[in-house]
């Protein structure tokens, strides 16, 4: 995602804002944040294949599961033994500093149904080792990835019945790790909580969905470089925020942000890295500290290379819009979209989704990849369930 620094909001705003969106429980008199500790059976989960959802129309609204995985660090930030709570029943402390001055990281990763009703998570180790470097930047203790793929693989098994359907979305993960003590003045956290929690979604790119429709900002903060910018960090998202507003309300579907050097190259769109296809070459700017290197985008451009196309990892000047065949989009959420339209300076240039081959046969492969569909060569999926 396109990762901005901004000032942090104060903790009252900061916990109002996660208690509404992931329904944790806010007691002012705790003295730091703590989870309910509920230990969950096999025998207590519901056993049903799937929950009572419409998958034919799921969406992308965030819907309550069953479970969420919960662990916390010590002072010598080693991390305790997790365990499966009940949605929701998360206890923070508003007066302990939850976010202790932009101190959280987020992932997003997804789990997939196959044919024969078998789990896939697709390639889990690499969220866990951009958490674990997210984490060094901004002096936090972090999970192992072992312990990481651990957390995450509990939450998808305790939510199983809340994966969609072979083909009808997947079950959206958000890990989060975030100071969660007490903590005076400018200081990192004395301990860290790490959570996972998973939310059905539907297919973001599927028959008759709009294609991309971009806004390009040409004024934005920007992260340093070599500091956030190439990690997940919560408080990067503030300026994102406000630019995406501004252009939905002008009826853009997401925002094309430029460089602040010099305000002349493509960098990123807001939740997703951009593509440009130009004959047998694709193009996508360069990860140069302020934009972050998707897992989706490393695996798209290896199996480019796989198929026989040139790919240039480059600065690539904005100008370049306009000579592009096709344009596309990849993130977790989106996997490979297409772009139908970019707008720079009151200028609109369209593509013609219906024949970008490229793109379609690249999103072909990795969904097929994702969902079992296609052999895994690569050995990028790991079967949990």
């Amino acid at each position: 995602m396109a990762l901005r620094r901004c000032i942090p909001p104060s903790s009252t705003t900061s916990t109002n804002y996660l208690s509404k969106i992931w329904g944790f429980r806010m007691h002012g008199t705790k003295a730091a944040a703590s989870v309910v500790e509920e230990h969950v059976s096999e025998a207590e989960r519901e056993d049903e294949e799937y929950a009572d959802v419409d998958w034919d129309n799921l969406g992308f609204s965030l819907v309550r599961t069953d479970y969420m995985f919960a662990t916390r660090s010590c002072r010598e930030g080693n991390f305790e033994q997790g365990y499966l709570s009940r949605y929701g029943n998360i206890e923070l402390n508003p007066a302990a500093g939850i976010l202790n001055y932009g101190q959280g990281l987020i992932e997003g990763m997804k789990a997939c149904r196959r044919e024969d009703g078998r789990v896939l998570l697709f390639r889990p180790e690499l969220n866990a080792m951009r958490m674990k470097i997210g984490a060094e930047r901004m002096c936090m203790h972090s999970p192992s990835v072992q312990h990481f793929i651990e957390g995450v693989k509990q939450t998808v098994l305790a939510n199983r019945r809340w994966v969609p359907p072979p083909g009808k979305g997947s079950l959206y993960l958000r890990p989060l790790l975030f100071g969660s003590g007490a903590s005076l003045g400018v200081a990192a956290a004395p301990e860290f909580t790490f959570l996972v929690f998973g939310s059905p979604v539907q297919n973001y790119f599927k028959e008759g969905t709009a294609a991309l429709n971009l806004y390009v900002e040409e004024v934005i903060p920007r992260a340093y470089l070599g500091g956030t910018g190439g990690v997940k960090a919560i408080s990067n998202y503030g300026p994102v925020l406000e630019a995406m507003r501004r252009a939905k309300s002008r009826g853009f579907s997401d925002v094309l942000y430029l460089d602040a050097e010099t305000g002349k190259n493509i960098e990123e769109v807001s939740a997703s890295n951009i593509f440009l296809v130009k004959e047998n070459t694709i193009v996508t700017p360069a990860t140069n500290g302020t934009i972050l290197g998707g897992i989706t985008r490393k695996s798209v451009i290896e199996i480019s290379l796989d198929l026989g196309y040139k790919v240039e990892e480059r600065s690539v000047a904005v100008e370049e819009l306009k000579e592009a065949r096709e344009v596309f989009c990849t993130g977790t959420a989106t996997g490979v979209a297409s772009v139908g339209s970019i707008t720079f300076q009151n200028t609109r240039t369209e593509y013609k989704v219906g024949d970008a081959h490229v793109t379609q046969q690249l999103r072909s492969i990795l969904v097929g990849i994702q969902t079992g569909s296609i052999q895994d060569t690569k050995d990028w999926v790991m079967e949990i369930a």
